[in-house]
């Protein structure tokens, strides 16, 4: 849209000017109408090349901007990058993961509570119940706790103080002192993070891949179409000479009729190369979005641009190789899935102990209960309340079993990694060959493609001295389109094979 905009303020720019420069000789003409007409020639001519140098400017104006309507590879890519509903999609996963991570640490907020009781039958306060307390979890295992609590009524029980504060800690000593299961969802949900880079990374080069066949496909057809164009003007030309020279006797009229034909046949491929044209255009527009996620729609004046192609060898495979052993998201995935397995054995391990937990206490009369009391005699080790609790299953059946499908995970997914590690490696290998195979490939037919020139120039003598007929010219003129047509798909092949094996690898391009 920005390029169209362009043109058209340019296009206007340079009529402003051409008028501009008609109206100051126009101006000079009608300041002087006494001048005679040998007189006026000057001013003719200063019109004239005014004209002149007003068309070469709108020219060099439209040539600027013909130029400018090109849509390179990197920059499409660009687009896609910035703009593609599944790019944005995919960058959103790293928060999710973020999200996962700060409902894990909820686990570990500090929770306030507080506790009203109260009864009262016929008329009698029997009790009056009220307990606020702050809990403190910690990542080692140890929750602390802070408390008040005041009582009040007539059936208290004999433990029951009026009002009390406490402070106290919680300590396992048995299931829970090295990993509890709040330590595990947290632990799991850092390692998820990875897995989310590691999902983004392949849903990007996912797209990337699909986004560069398409350019590659647009590609082909628009060159399909020019060489179409042009066949079908040279077959054109041709059939107006031939019909021309048959009108006066100076060739057989069944040349017309064949060169006829010849015309005929490339405007039929003509009509489908301009249809395959439309449809690749459709086909890149689904990857072409405007940052406010409006679908845009590619312009036919438009067209893709093949920039020098890059070239592998035997170092850039090894350096791929290397990439993709550390870096394709596929590996990265299961990797992160045998760390997550690890610590859910480490804490399924920890849950064949038995619960043993150790409850201290700190007690201390409220300063409302004693104004003389000090901060220093607010909590005595004297006052004191401490337990001791056990519980453990006789068997252990329900840990033991969940033990086991945690190791069986451990070793389908170390299986599945060497697989994976193996298969990636194989595709990287198979990619090369592929792209090389198309470089050898293309370099031939560039070669046969300057020798049917050749050929054709050599036809082209023979039928202009009489020596050859005009089915071997046509024959021939069909196969270099053909042949160029074929380096066309080569070279959109070729570029084809060099996204594929960076997909191979593990990146969006090499």
């Amino acid at each position: 849209m920005r390029k169209e905009v362009r043109m058209v303020n340019n296009f206007f720019r340079g009529v402003r000017f051409f008028r501009s420069v008609r109206f100051l000789n126009l101006t000079k003409s009608a300041t002087n109408p006494d001048l005679k007409s040998p007189k006026t020639l000057p001013e003719l001519s200063g019109f004239t090349y005014s004209v002149q140098a007003g068309l070469i400017i709108l020219l060099l104006f439209f040539t600027q901007n013909l130029q400018a309507q090109k849509l390179s590879f990197v920059e499409y890519l660009n687009l896609v990058k910035q703009n593609h509903p599944l790019i944005k999609q995919a960058n959103l996963l790293p928060a999710d993961a973020q999200a996962e991570i700060l409902q894990a640490k909820g686990f570990f907020d500090p929770k306030l509570s507080s506790d009203f009781e109260r009864k009262a039958f016929q008329g009698k306060d029997y009790f009056n119940r009220w307990n606020s307390n702050l809990k403190i979890p910690t990542w080692y295992g140890p929750d602390f706790k802070l408390g008040y609590e005041q009582n009040t009524g007539s059936f208290l029980q004999s433990e029951e103080s009026p009002r009390l504060m406490y402070a106290g800690v919680s300590i396992p000593l048995g299931q829970g002192l090295l990993i509890d299961a709040r330590r595990n969802t947290l632990k799991q949900a850092n390692l998820g993070s990875q897995l989310a880079d590691a999902e983004k990374v392949k849903i990007i080069n996912k797209a990337i891949l699909s986004a560069a066949k398409e350019y590659w496909e647009w590609y082909l057809a628009y060159q399909q179409l020019r060489l179409t164009e042009e066949g079908q003007r040279l077959a054109d030309l041709r059939f107006q000479g031939t019909k021309a020279r048959a009108k006066i006797g100076e060739q057989a009229s069944i040349d017309s009729v064949e060169a006829k034909i010849t015309l005929q046949d490339r405007q039929v491929m003509l009509e489908q190369a301009r249809v395959e044209w439309q449809n690749a255009r459709l086909a890149l527009s689904n990857f072409l979005w405007s940052d406010k996620e409006m679908p845009m729609e590619l312009d036919e004046n438009i067209t893709p641009e093949l920039e020098r192609m890059p070239l592998v060898n035997e170092i850039t495979l090894q350096e791929l190789l290397v990439k993709a052993k550390s870096q394709h998201p596929e590996i990265l995935k299961v990797s992160t899935k045998l760390e997550q397995l690890s610590i859910e054995e480490r804490f399924r391990k920890e849950m064949l102990k038995p619960q043993v937990n150790l409850d201290f206490t700190l007690l201390g009369k409220t300063f409302n209960a004693d104004p003389m009391l000090q901060y220093s005699d607010a909590f005595r080790w004297a006052n004191q309340k401490v337990g001791l609790s056990l519980q453990m299953p006789l068997l252990f059946r329900k840990e033991k079993g969940k033990l086991q499908q945690v190791r069986i995970k451990q070793s389908q997914n170390l299986l599945d990694r060497s697989l994976i590690i193996r298969t990636i490696m194989n595709d990287v290998y198979a990619s090369y060959n592929e792209v090389k195979n198309f470089e050898r490939q293309l370099k031939i037919q560039e070669d046969a493609v300057k020798n049917q020139e050749i050929l054709l120039k050599g036809e082209q003598r023979k039928f202009d001295i009489g020596e050859s007929t005009l089915f071997l010219l046509n024959s021939r003129e069909n196969k270099l389109i053909d042949m160029r047509i074929k380096v066309e798909s080569l070279k959109t092949k070729y570029q084809k094979s060099l996204a594929q094996l960076a997909y191979s690898a593990g990146l969006a391009e090499l």
